[in-house]
């Protein structure tokens, strides 16, 4: 019997943001170890409830050392690293014939600017060369040569929002048994472009140039020894040298053939790299359509894209409650302003209490504003726990943190304790409040809230409300990206 190393590794790190990613960071999100992996995960639409039950029907034994996610945020502290990595490490002093790692592919951690390259090369080290690792990635990794030479099945997700994540994981479990049972020795390609954006930022909602570009993966993968060809959008907000956009071909066969599936693929994203479908409105545009009369019942969504804690963001930009006050909106839920102080003041005062709060705006007023001062009334507290409805994730428990909702005028404003990208009903459902009938719908999230969010809509803008995850890169000191890049410098 097959004895497969299971585990679950992922972090999307701003380098740009104040915020470092300790232990407690995963603890937030999750973080199980040995048995408990198997407890919490087994059962879920995420990639470790994939591996668990693909080893079910392989019939191999596995060992899952640990399954651990944090919210995006800064570098993840060097303490951390070795206390996520070095369960993996330790598992592989046993027999292990093959490894399945879910990774998310743009961890930053200090000393280990490519963190997922330096565990691959750890575990390569202690398995050796013949052990057959697959690994499973967020269609934003910043894919690295290292990573392509130590795994030898690299495969992302094909959808954004990731709503693939399991199928991903039983994709590569069925290539890792393809592998074991001597049908084939697949081998990774990587390749890039001068360009830190492009593929469209990964959208796949909108017919674009990440969804032609999969349609052209697909059709590659048709041809015999090419096994998975994967497109991956980058992660823009992380200084480190192979930050951008790649393509990844996975091969048992030809390494001249997969690598020019992947030169002709990033030759498309270089051709197409201005081209998207991301139009935030300002924030005066949206509180201006807001405005508008509706007869549908459904509400407006508006989504402040700047300020995604999915890409970093602090969760806490003020700019677009501001305009939606001062406008006198009814109807409106917010869902969450990041605000441990707040939280903690409505606590104090409990439900039913009139409070002024400054909310919001505390950790950098630079991006999204600063903290606004609201007269409230507490209309709910929580722990924030609940289990994620889907189709992301659905089946993962989790938490906000602490929170409270706010009721100011004619808005509910769910503060937390955690930062959390918003992109499941139960964010708000857990705190009282259902989506569906409300006016207006803010949501802390650019892309992944449309799963859930798009679907009970009247319509959906995404708000530039000049927060942390701006597309604007000039505010940001790229120190050790390669250069010269496009958008930064004049490349021909």
């Amino acid at each position: 019997m097959p004895r497969l190393l299971l585990a679950h590794v992922a972090h999307e790190t701003n380098t740009f943001s104040r915020l470092p990613t300790d232990l407690p960071a995963f603890g937030r999100r999750y973080h199980h170890l040995g048995d408990a992996v198997a407890t919490a995960m087994r059962g879920t639409r995420s990639e470790m409830g994939g591996f668990l039950d693909a080893a079910d029907k392989y019939g191999w034994e596995v060992v899952h050392p640990i399954s651990a996610a944090a919210t995006p945020s800064g570098l993840v502290t060097a303490d951390a690293w070795a206390a996520l990595t070095g369960p993996v490490i330790a598992a592989c002093d046993g027999r292990i014939d093959g490894v399945l790692l879910a990774l998310h592919g743009a961890m930053v951690a200090e000393g280990a600017d490519d963190a997922e390259g330096d565990l691959l090369t750890r575990i390569r080290a202690k398995l050796g060369p013949d052990v057959p690792i697959a690994i499973t990635l967020d269609l934003h990794a910043n894919v690295t040569e290292t990573m392509c030479r130590h795994a030898n099945i690299v495969i992302a997700y094909r959808t954004y929002p990731h709503v693939d994540q399991y199928e991903t994981a039983q994709h590569a479990a069925l290539l890792m048994a393809r592998t074991l049972a001597g049908e084939i020795r697949p081998r990774a390609v990587v390749t890039r472009r001068p360009t830190l954006v492009g593929f469209d930022g990964g959208k796949t909602t909108v017919e674009g140039v990440m969804t032609e570009a999969l349609r052209r993966a697909d059709a590659f993968e048709k041809e015999k020894g090419i096994l998975v060809v994967s497109v991956h959008a980058g992660f823009t907000r992380s200084d480190i040298h192979d930050a951008g956009p790649s393509v990844a071909v996975t091969h048992d066969g030809s390494a001249a053939r997969a690598r020019a599936i992947a030169e002709e693929l990033m030759d498309y994203c270089w051709e197409r790299r201005t081209q998207t479908s991301s139009r935030p409105c300002t924030v005066g545009e949206a509180v201006s359509i807001a405005r508008r009369p509706d007869t549908s019942g459904k509400p407006l969504v508006l989504a402040d894209f700047t300020d995604n804690p999915g890409g970093g963001g602090y969760g806490d930009a003020t700019n677009l409650v501001r305009g939606l006050l001062a406008a006198g909106i009814a109807g409106v839920a917010v869902c969450p302003i990041t605000d441990v102080e707040a939280v903690a003041a409505c606590r104090k005062a409990g439900v039913g209490a009139t409070v002024t709060l400054a909310i919001g705006g505390k950790i950098d007023p630079e991006f999204g504003g600063p903290p606004i001062t609201v007269e409230g009334t507490v209309g709910h507290l929580g722990t924030g726990a609940f289990t994620f409805d889907g189709p992301m994730w659905k089946g993962v428990k989790s938490s906000m943190g602490d929170t409270a909702v706010l009721r100011v005028g004619g808005m509910e404003i769910v503060l937390a304790a955690n930062r959390f990208q918003t992109i499941d009903r139960q964010h708000f459902l857990s705190v009282g409040i259902d989506p569906t009938e409300r006016n207006v719908l803010v949501v802390k999230s650019s892309q992944h809230f449309r799963a859930t969010f798009q679907p009970m809509a009247r319509r959906v803008l995404t708000v530039d409300t000049g927060a942390l995850t701006t597309p604007d890169y000039s505010r940001f000191t790229y120190r050790k990206l390669r250069r010269p890049i496009w958008p930064l410098d004049p490349v021909a």
